[in-house]
């Protein structure tokens, strides 16, 4: 059962203390009481006076916390201890699901094992979730310390805090070692808030970034400086013990703004995902770079180092938002006051995707997945205009157009060129977004985090696939619904009873030869370079060169490689390096079965390289392909090699009567182009030298 945080307010304060004096260690106990049961925290405090040394550091200092609860569902539970300063420290967060109970249950920096992998009822002796050494900071320890215990779920199970208890002595707690990176390092502080799922707060941010190959250290002169508002992010995920964040850009007052982080172009929406599940760090940034080289746009990335309140929180991707904007989803604007003529075609991005986190608004389609035994259905959820933003007009043009779309693809004649499906979407985005699933066994693939988006009419019009996003249980990460194998489809979704299914279109392609035709020839000429084995291992080696140091460090704050955590495949690594080399396997395996069973022949592209070719002029130029036509209207234009195998493709802007294309990756020898449009198909040919 998975519970969502949300922010709370009250006190309810108990207070007693006794001191126990001896040689190596000096214990203070608290009481308790019961813990509140409508959406605040219990805060039970204890006074410590007189303790000598009073001073915090090491070797003496704060060692141990104690806790005693009595509790029936311990995975709602979110337990901090906070000095008299203010500081505090996150104990453990909703662990053990329904177990029940904390009896002896004592945290300490130099236990051998972390509270991540206890159970319920939790006893013994545990590494907190945060060090309890970053209290031993030179503070005085002299006054009133807290127990915060909030019950994130707080309408489901009554419990109580028995007792709890703090010990000072010369085996102190130490905070966790961060002292420099290669990577930017990300500083947040939120000034004593919680972060929730909604609404974002107010917090400072700072990067520190010295350039490339500079060393940053936490306490440098910030690159960037300022603030934002930040969130959970994450449906599933939000109940990992690293959360992810999202962020905007803010002034003072609270205003988003455009701003550059890191290179990447100015924009208010950022993320940072922390890539808990997976071991590897880099499935989320291997999916968008594959995407990017592809010839699509994919969120730009960058890999850093996160300290949320002076806390090391680990590794994370601070990457774009998918968002409409000219340097991320290049798509027109819309406004409310668009709602006709060419204004109202276009831009929209849809999403399929569970109706938690942003979105939500939406329709049903009007055709079930292939497997619906429980009455499931396609939802698509307007992702922009955003749900608050959309007119009634611009939703019920978007429904239509999908609608549209959805009946020509089920309907017979769905293969035509000028009338089928093509006349609705862009057939390339389709068949690159084919094989991103496919090629990484995307479990999640086709049926959640899809986006696709609309131009307007003017500026090409049509459904394209994209952009690709969330794949961190792709590659080989899922052990279940065929995740973990590196043979079958992952459009043939094989869970018919998980809610969320397949739309029909993909197993409806593979029906139309002219597709299966394109698929294998892209798929034949991404092998020779994006996809190459020797591209993809190279690009994976960069990535785990340039996070060696930090990976230690992520995998020192949360010790998970060698255990389980959901919903990693068996046999699970015990190193990082174990990690990349299964993920290396898997490509090599996946690789060779798509070799072999990719629909499809790449030969027949129905062009005789001996016929006569329409009066359409090519020029081959300083790496440039023009090509010039004359009184038809043509919308998408592609290069072919005499073999069959298709170079490049690109969509024509309407009412063009010309193209020039970048092709300098060509080869001496004889090429094919074609053109089509709805009423028109041309070839011709080009001599490369």
């Amino acid at each position: 059962m998975l519970r969502i945080c949300n922010k709370v307010l009250g006190i309810l304060t108990f207070f007693v203390f006794v001191w126990v004096n001896s040689l190596s260690a000096q214990t203070f106990n608290g009481a308790g009481g019961a813990i509140p049961d409508n959406g605040n925290p219990g805060i039970y405090s204890l006074e410590v006076s007189g303790l000598n040394p009073g001073i915090l550091g090491t070797p003496w200092g704060l060692e141990s916390v104690c806790i005693n609860i009595s509790h029936n569902y311990t995975g709602s539970l979110r337990i901090r201890l906070i000095a008299p300063n203010g500081e505090n420290v996150l104990l453990t967060d909703c662990l053990g699901g329904e177990g029940h109970n904390f009896t002896n249950c004592c945290f300490r920096d130099d236990a051998s094992e972390s509270i991540l992998f206890a159970g319920a009822p939790f006893t013994g002796t545990w590494k907190p979730f945060e060090n309890i050494g970053y209290h031993n900071n030179g503070q005085n320890a002299n006054g009133v310390w807290k127990l915060w215990v909030l019950d994130k779920d707080p309408n489901w199970i009554q419990g109580t805090v028995l007792n709890w208890s703090i010990t000072f002595g010369n085996q102190a707690g130490a905070p966790f070692p961060f002292s420099s990176s290669n990577l930017p390092i990300v500083k947040i502080n939120t000034n004593g808030q919680e972060i929730m799922d909604d609404p974002k707060i107010m917090a400072n941010f700072e990067i520190i970034d010295n350039g490339p190959g500079g060393v940053n250290h936490p306490g440098d002169t910030p690159a960037y400086i300022g603030y934002i508002g930040i969130e959970l992010r994450g449906s599933s995920s939000q109940t990992f013990p690293k959360k992810s964040y999202g962020f905007e850009i803010w002034d003072e007052l609270g205003n988003e703004i455009d701003t550059t982080l890191l290179g990447m172009p100015a924009e208010s929406d950022w993320i940072l995902n922390a890539n808990y599940s997976d071991k590897t760090l880099m499935r989320n940034a291997l999916s968008y770079q594959i995407w990017q080289e592809m010839g699509h746009y994919a969120t730009r990335y960058r890999f850093v180092e996160l300290l949320l309140n002076n806390r090391y929180k680990g590794v994370y991707i601070l990457s774009e938002k998918i968002k409409r904007d000219k340097n991320r989803v290049n798509i027109a604007k819309m406004s409310t006051s668009y709602n006709s003529g060419d204004n109202l075609t276009g831009g929209y991005i849809v999403k399929i995707d569970k109706m938690t986190g942003s979105g939500g608004d939406g329709w049903t389609s009007n055709f079930p997945p292939p497997a619906h035994p429980n009455g499931q259905y396609i939802y698509f959820q307007y992702e922009y205009p955003k749900a608050e933003d959309i007119t009634p007009v611009q939703k019920a043009y978007i429904q239509n157009y999908v609608d549209a779309f959805e009946m020509v693809l089920d309907g017979s004649n769905f293969q035509n060129p000028e009338a089928g499906w093509r006349k609705y979407a862009v057939e390339n985005t389709f068949i690159d977004y084919f094989i991103e699933n496919e090629f990484s066994k995307n479990v999640d693939g086709y049926r959640l985090s899809t986006f696709l988006h609309k131009e307007r009419d003017s500026r090409g019009g049509k459904l394209r696939m994209g952009p690709v996003w969330d794949y961190d249980l792709a590659w080989k990460n899922a052990d279940y619904c065929g995740g973990n194998s590196y043979i079958g489809w992952a459009y043939q979704f094989p869970c018919p009873d998980d809610w969320w299914q397949v739309p029909f279109w993909w197993s409806r392609l593979l029906e139309d030869s002219i597709y299966t035709r394109n698929l294998r020839c892209r798929w034949n000429e991404l092998r020779q370079s994006v996809l190459h084995k020797d591209h993809l291992y190279a690009y994976i080696d960069s990535i785990a060169f340039l996070l060696d140091g930090p990976q230690q460090r992520n995998f020192q704050a949360w010790p998970i490689l060698g255990h389980y955590v959901w919903p990693n495949p068996w046999p699970i690594p015990t190193t990082y390096q174990g990690e990349i080399l299964n993920l290396k396997n898997f490509i090599d395996m996946r690789l060779t079965w798509l070799d072999y069973n990719m629909p499809g022949d790449c030969w027949n592209t129905g062009i005789d390289p001996q016929s006569n070719y329409d009066p359409v002029v090519c020029v081959f130029s300083n790496g440039m392909l023009n090509i010039n036509w004359k009184n038809r209207q043509f919308s998408q234009v592609e290069l072919f090699t005499t073999s069959g195998s298709r170079m490049l493709v690109s969509e024509i802007p309407k009412g063009a009567l010309d193209l020039t294309l970048p092709a300098e990756q060509l080869k001496s020898g004889l090429y094919i182009v074609r053109l089509t449009g709805e009423k028109n198909t041309a070839v011709a040919k080009v001599l490369v030298h």
